[in-house]
């Protein structure tokens, strides 16, 4: 004969309810209204009282529901972040600053990368984006087609752009370093110490960055008088700054290398010392992004620091603005020059190979 006993939901392993803000008010002895008064930091509170209905918070391991709160103030505490796959500086760090900028104004970040920047990609981060009723999202969009892709997403939630210039007619905010006044103060250091054939080794053609750095490398030599010579086009990477350094020692070397960021530097220095080409004392180099370890190249490289932090903050003060519905200004910081040993006066005669430390 079989006999059923009454089963309780702990008995067969069931999931209990979580505790609610019902629970909580119990616990402390307080009303519901008083709890939800303590959660939003309400001034009309007593101390003693937001003291025990955080004991009883902590006690019973409560966590507020987000959806839910944000269906009734329409507020969730969120901000999308849309980020390329890739681990490169400037992403990566600006990842980083932006996610530290929203936590000081009090908000988390919901992160999605993309490995490419269709508008089908693109549409489907915004959707996942919806779902959790973000308020506001950045885009960081360091190439063309990511900040082009952007478009689909731009009419639907408060959004700044985190790249060097948007394409025409977009209308995008967009928070960036100034990258071409970045690149002249680095070639105006270059002409002030004596050099007027400076090379420059770009970055990737659909960078918006490298395209910035091209121009202030080339306006500033043309504001000195003089003639610009087809950049060596390359990457981010230290294989393609060795690679260029080569092409310079067939082709004939400049007095300076300007190379669009710190790692084309390194490679570049490395093909030059290799073929007997002192630096600085031959061929001058400078960088761009103050990377860290760059103190510690040799020799120690001159180059160009964004102040990540600066833009992340920036970044966040006006999407914070468009999120209360104000019309804000395209925020631009301002990079700082790093004078180190990698440059020095041109030579008394044209730098050759043959020229041994």
């Amino acid at each position: 004969m079989t006999i059923n006993l009454p089963v309780s939901p702990s008995d067969i392993g069931e999931p209990t309810k979580p505790p609610g803000m019902h629970d909580v008010a119990r616990a402390a002895g307080v009303s519901h209204q008083t709890v939800s008064r303590v959660l939003n930091d309400h001034p009309n509170v007593r101390s003693e009282t937001k003291e025990r209905v955080m004991r009883a918070i902590a006690e019973l391991g409560y966590r507020r529901n987000t959806a839910a709160r944000a269906l009734v103030t329409r507020r969730s505490g969120i901000i999308g972040v849309v980020t390329p796959r890739s681990a490169l500086f400037g992403p990566t760090s600006t990842l980083i600053a932006v996610e530290a900028a929203a936590r000081e104004a009090g908000y988390f970040v919901s992160l999605a990368s993309v490995a490419s920047s269709s508008p089908a990609v693109m549409t489907s981060a915004l959707e996942h984006f919806m779902d959790q009723a973000v308020e506001g999202l950045v885009v960081v969009a360091p190439a063309r087609d990511l900040a082009e892709a952007a478009s689909v997403v731009a009419t639907r939630v408060p959004m700044v752009m985190i790249s060097a210039g948007s394409p025409e007619g977009l209308g995008f905010r967009t928070a960036s370093v100034d990258n071409e006044l970045g690149a002249r103060k680095l070639t105006r250091h270059l002409l002030e110490v004596g050099h007027r054939d400076i090379a420059h080794v770009s970055g990737p053609e659909d960078a918006l960055e490298s395209a910035a750095r091209v121009r202030g490398w080339a306006a500033e030599l043309k504001a000195a008088g003089l003639p610009v010579p087809e950049a060596y086009q390359g990457d981010w990477s230290p294989e393609r700054g060795y690679e260029a350094g080569r092409e310079m020692l067939r082709r004939g070397l400049p007095t300076a290398v300007f190379a669009a960021n710190d790692h084309l530097a390194l490679g570049v220095i490395r093909a030059l010392t290799e073929a007997g080409v002192r630096v600085p004392e031959d061929v001058s180099v400078v960088g761009f992004d103050d990377v860290t370890g760059s103190a510690f190249f040799n020799p120690p490289l001159t180059t160009l620091k964004q102040d990540f932090t600066a833009l992340g903050r920036q970044c966040i003060e006006m999407l914070c603005g468009l999120m209360r519905g104000e019309d804000v200004e395209n925020g631009l910081i301002s990079p700082v020059l790093v004078v180190r040993a990698s440059t020095a006066a041109p030579p008394t005669r044209p730098p050759s190979p043959s020229r041994r430390r």
